[in-house]
This record gives C-alpha cells, structure tokens and sequence, in this order.
C-alpha cells in the first residue's frame, strides 16, 4: 500500500512539471510573439538583408599593338522573380516562355519548366535560378525579347546577375608572363603585379537572404557603384610571341627537356617583345613557372662575358696573347677544371680561348689575375647588377645566389669555377641584361614589361625605359668583347649558326646540374646574343635543362631555336637588312632571274634593270611569263582560303603569303622556292604546315 501510494504521488509530481513547463513555453512564445514582437523583426531584417561586395571588371590587358591579351567578358546567371509578372502578362507569355527555355537549355521539358515557375509563384517565392548554365550577352539580348522577360527585371521579374569571366582571346600564349588572380588575391605574373590598377575599385550592394541560402540583389539608393579597373599595355608582339613558344616548344619536344625559356628583347628600349617558359608536366609541356623572371641558373660559360670584360679592364692582356690549355685539364686545389673538347686545345690565343669556349684557358687567366683579389672581379659582377634583384615589373623576382670571400661559401676553387660560370647562380633575364648592354653600346638598361596604364584613350601612367648602367665598360673594351662574340659565331662554338644574310653575335652556355651537392651528367644548355651584329636590334636568350639524347650543348640544343627565331624577325623586318650596293649585277644581253612575287617590287626592278615589262592583272601578287626580252605579268593572288602558289618566290614573299593564309612554314635551303610539299589551289586547313625547299 505505502509502494503504491509513494508510485501515485510521483507520477502526479512529474505530471505537475510537464504541465508547469507547457504553460511557461505558452506564456514565453506569447510574450516574444505579442511583446517582442517588433524588435525581433527588426533584428530579422537585420539577419536577412545585407550589403555584399560587387567586384569591378578587370581591365583589359593588351600587346604592343591593340591585340587583347586578356579581357573581361560578362556572363549571366539567369533567375526570376515569379511574383512581379501581372497575371495577364503571366498567363499569355507562360507556355511560350517554357518552350523557349527548354528549347535553349535542353535539359527539361517545356511542362516541367512551366510546373517550377508555377509552383514558385503559387508559393509566393522570390527569386529562382532557372538553370546554373551562364549565358553570353548575346544570349542575354535573345533572351530580353521572351515572353515575360521582355517586360522587364520589375514588371516581368526576369534577373541577369552579371559574372565576369576572365578570357584570352590567344589561350595560352604567353600565359605564365600574363598570368592570373585567385579569389584569395594570390597570382602570378602581370594579372598579379598590376593587380591594383587592372582590379580597379569594388562596389557594394544591398542583398536579401532568402530560401535556400540563396542571396538575390535588392536596389537600394545607398549601393556603392564599382570602377572599373585599368588596362595596361605591354611590350609583347603577339606575332613574335607565337613563334618565339612554338621554337621553343620543338626543341623541347624534340629532346625530351625538362625545363626550357627563351626571351626577345629590343636593345634599345629594353621592351620584352617574346617570353615563353615550359615545364614538362607528364607527357607535355606547360607554362608552370616563369624561369626567366623567377629561376636560378648557374649560367656555364655564357659569363665567361663577364671574366673577359674584367680582365681587359684591369690588366694589360691582349687578345692576341697565349695561354696554354694543355690536354684540357688543370688541376685547382686538388679540383680538375676540364674542357669540353677532348684532347684539350694546346696552346691558344686568348680570342680563340673564348671563341672555342675554353674552361681552363678562363680559369687560369681569371686566378692568375685575380687570385690575390677576388673583391675587385666580384665588384666587376656587382657593377653589372648580377648580385641583386633587377627591380622588374613582374612580381617573383628570383634573388641572385653569389659567394664572397669571408664567408663558408667562399674557398680556393670558387673563384676559378666563376670564370666558367659555376658556384653561383643568376636569372636568365640578369644574363639577358648584360648582353643587351654590349649590343647597346655599353649601356645597361632595365628589361620592361608594360609601356602605359590608361583608362579608354586617356594614358594615366607612362613606364620609360630606365637605365641601370650608363657605361658598363670602356669603349675599347667594349669593341673587344663584340669582336669576341661575333667571333663564337664565325669561328667557335656557334659556328653552326653562322648565314650569309646577317650576322649574330652570341655566346654559347652548357652547365652541369648540381644536384644533393655533386654534379652529375645532366646539362642546362644556353645560347645568348644579338643579331643583326653589324647594328644590333634584337637581344636574346635561350635555355633549355636536362636534354636527353646525345646532343647535350648549347650550340645544338639551345642555337638552332635562337637561330629560328632570329631567321624569323630577318624575314618580316626589311630594316634589318643591308642595303643593297648599287653595282652592274649583270652581263649585257643576259636577262635576269624574275619569276614570281609582288608587282610593284618586280616592276621596280625590271624599270630599274631596263627590262621591258606589262601587266595583265592588277593584283598584288604576279607571276612572270618571258616573251622574248620583255616580261608579262599574270596574276598569282591567292583565292580565298587557297594555299598559295609561291614557286620562284623568294623566301621573304613566300613566307609571308604563306603564314598570312594561316600556314605553318618549315624550309629548307636559301634562295628561291623550288618545291612546296601541298600544291598550290588546295584549300587551306588553318594551322597546317607546309614544307618549302629553296634553292
């Protein structure tokens, strides 16, 4: 009895809390919903809406003629206020709307795109995306006149929210040089170190939260419009850019490189007009890395530039004195200095030391010299801002890595190893500079990237070529070393580069690789000069890591893509070339060798030869026909999307009409065209290539 009774009044005081607690919920609910009432809604609007940043459109990114680079485009992301369409306006346009969306985005039927749109109204919804796919703005433009949506964002509901996407109209060219911004603000390259300008000023907007978590823009008078951002134009010539990348990009395919760059700057202003860095990733290569702004080289013997430089500076030596290289071996410190030529080369000039790329020769004559004095020639490196940043443009800089005596670094051997190259390491942009500067007369200059920043046509910011070195050696010494390099092409290591049309000036650069502190069989090969020599327009660099295969140098690796670009920019630039010396070419009676080109440069010739001469055709292009002792000119211009016929053209003309159809040209020999491997008329796959032999 006492159980049940104890039982009985528990459950009654448990029945007695659970009703306690159900009348304080009723009592708390009440008092929040008809006491609290309004601030809570106030604290609700507060939660629900919200000003958002509106990003401002990039500014444009252009080539050193207009070409866009890089661009802004606008996307839409297409929803729809189902509420603000009157019922007249919905229930005529509904059906037509439907069909066009599903006809459009072709992922559901027009009845079940009717059905989303019906239910969202019926359910008072404010705002639903109708598809995730984003539309261009022409897309948008067809889509404004659509039933519903042609009334408008307040009388129809229709909402384009506007997403920039950043677009390169050449895809990948030079897409390291012009780089990216994350959503973090991170990046690389000109997207990056410009960002400031190219990103112009976000604006701000009123959003509301609605179901879903989704934000839909409200208008709000206080909204803050956004800027738009600047555009910059760069020193790059797109047309020079795609060959510089698809030279290099061969001869990396061609030697199963790792890693590769080449650079084309204009001597006289320092503008970088080409720059392409590849990196093999997997079974193909990619612009991964700007190696020539950001990577460390030891540069081989291409600084034997700047051993010779400070000897003819501080000593008496001459270029005509010997120097005794023995078997191509010597001994430093119980460290073998060896040559690449085996045998060695015996005993030499100092010219031909350079010229035939010499280690020992650069080694003994740099410690004998400078042995005692190490700081003097590592002040002839510091003079030539190869020890420091170049203070470039584009953001990720490499800093130079050079030893000094003091240090741990510094031993017996360190300097010796710096007369060929070894034990330091720069970028190959600082080598580009110092060889620039001999092509300039000895003045250094700072290579440059963009020329301007404007906004429209109105220029807000100018970047002038900068000096870094007014005199970076004496005059004599100056023409020495020019001597020295055009004589690596005519008579040393580069010889394979030598032509008979222009001359070049270079030097060629093979390093070991160091890898976990020894150096193994594996090379950077480099060439660096200027062409034409006589009265240098156009510096250059060319490196390419790890080659495989038994070409393992810079005159064979590394020189020919030099070479093809340098044939290239002869080619398309007539002020390169020579004059031509007015003299008597021909034997009297002896009739000339025209066959095919541009009417008014073989007309010219013919008036100017005495040749009788008459034309058929009014076109550009024109092929000879011999009568007698006169010529007859008959048309030779190209139809439409037709390869040409450039037979008896020379290979200026006929690389030019060539790659002007959208041809890819590869040639053999000099002089005229004899064969062309697609027959003139065949219609024209953009892209091809053509294979021409001269002769």
């Amino acid at each position: 009895m006492n159980i049940k009774r104890s039982i009985l009044i528990r459950v009654r005081v448990a029945f007695l809390f659970v009703v306690l607690f159900a009348v304080a919920v009723i009592v708390k609910t009440s008092h929040i919903q008809f006491v609290e009432g309004e601030e809570w809604t106030k604290i609700s609007e507060q939660i629900t809406f919200d000003y958002k940043k509106v990003k401002a459109t990039r500014g444009n990114i252009y080539s050193d003629n207009g070409s866009l680079l890089a661009t802004d485009l606008p996307f839409y992301k297409v929803a729809l206020d189902p509420r603000l369409a009157s019922d007249k306006i919905f229930k005529a346009g509904i059906d037509s709307l439907s069909i066009f969306i599903s006809r459009y985005y072709k992922d559901k039927s027009a009845t079940e795109y009717k059905r989303i749109i019906q239910d969202a109204r019926a359910a008072n919804r404010q705002y639903i995306v109708l598809n995730r796919k984003q539309i261009n703005y022409q897309t948008k433009k067809m889509m404004s006149s659509w039933p519903i949506f042609r009334e408008g964002r307040y009388s129809g509901g229709v909402i384009f929210e506007k997403i920039d996407v950043r677009y390169r109209p050449f895809s990948n060219l030079s897409r390291r040089t012009v780089g990216f911004v994350n959503e973090n603000g991170n990046g690389a390259g000109l997207e990056y170190s410009f960002n400031e300008a190219l990103g112009g000023q976000d604006g701000e907007a009123l959003f509301q939260k609605i179901a879903g978590g989704t934000w839909k823009p409200v208008f709000d008078a206080n909204n803050i419009k956004s800027k738009d951002g600047l555009d910059i134009e760069t020193t790059l010539d797109i047309n020079l850019q795609d060959v510089a990348e698809t030279s290099l990009y061969r001869a990396m395919e061609k030697h199963q490189a790792d890693e590769g760059t080449v650079v084309v700057m204009e001597v006289k202003t320092g503008h970088i007009k080409a720059i392409s860095n590849l990196t093999r990733h997997g079974n193909n290569y990619s612009e991964l890395f700007n190696h020539a702004v950001g990577g460390l080289f030891e540069p081989g013997s291409t600084f034997k530039l700047v051993t010779m430089m400070a000897l003819l500076e501080d000593t008496n030596i001459r270029l005509s004195d010997s120097v005794e290289t023995g078997k191509g071996e010597f001994t430093f410190y119980k460290n073998k200095v060896r040559d690449h030529h085996d045998g060695g080369y015996g005993t030499i000039t100092i010219k031909q030391a350079f010229e035939l790329s010499s280690n020992v020769a650069m080694a003994k004559l740099l410690d004998h010299h400078f042995g005692l004095k190490p700081s003097t020639f590592l002040k002839y490196v510091d003079d030539l801002k190869l020890s420091k940043p170049l203070g470039l443009q584009i953001a990720g800089e490499g800093y130079p890595k050079i030893a000094r005596p003091g240090t741990k670094a510094w031993s017996g051997i360190t300097l010796p190893w710096m007369a060929y190259g070894y034990g330091f390491e720069i970028t190959p942009l600082h080598t580009l500079a110092l060889f620039n500067a001999i092509a300039n007369g000895g003045k250094m200059i700072k290579p440059i990237f963009v020329t301007s920043i404007s906004k429209a046509d109105q220029v807000k910011q100018e970047f002038s070529t900068e000096t870094i070195n007014s005199k970076i050696c004496s005059s004599a010494t100056l023409n020495k070393l020019r001597l020295l390099l055009e004589g690596v092409v005519d008579n040393g290591t580069a010889s394979n580069l030598k032509n008979a049309h222009y001359k070049i000036a270079g030097k060629t650069g093979t390093a070991q690789i160091l890898e976990n502190g020894k150096y193994n069989k594996k090379y950077i090969t480099s060439f660096v000069g200027y062409f034409p020599a006589h009265d240098p327009k156009y510096t250059a660099i060319v490196l390419i890591k790890n080659p495989k295969g038994w070409q393992q140098y810079g005159n064979n690796v590394a020189g020919p893509v030099f070479k093809e670009i340098a044939d290239n920019i002869y080619s398309r630039d007539i002020n390169l070339h020579l004059a031509m010396e007015k003299k008597k070419v021909l034997e009297s009676g002896v009739f000339p060798v025209i066959q095919a080109g541009m009417q008014d440069e073989l007309t010219m010739l013919c008036n100017e030869l005495g040749v009788s001469n008459h034309s058929s055709t009014e076109e550009e292009w024109i092929r000879a026909a011999r009568n007698g002792s006169s010529v007859l000119w008959n048309n030779n211009t190209p139809g439409k999307d037709q390869v040409p016929n450039v037979k008896g053209m020379t290979f200026r003309d006929a690389l030019f009409l060539l790659e002007k159809s959208g041809l890819r040209v590869e040639h053999q020999g000099k002089g005229r065209v004899v064969e062309q491997s697609i027959n003139p008329g065949t219609r024209v796959s953009k892209g091809n290539k053509i294979y021409i032999r001269l002769s």
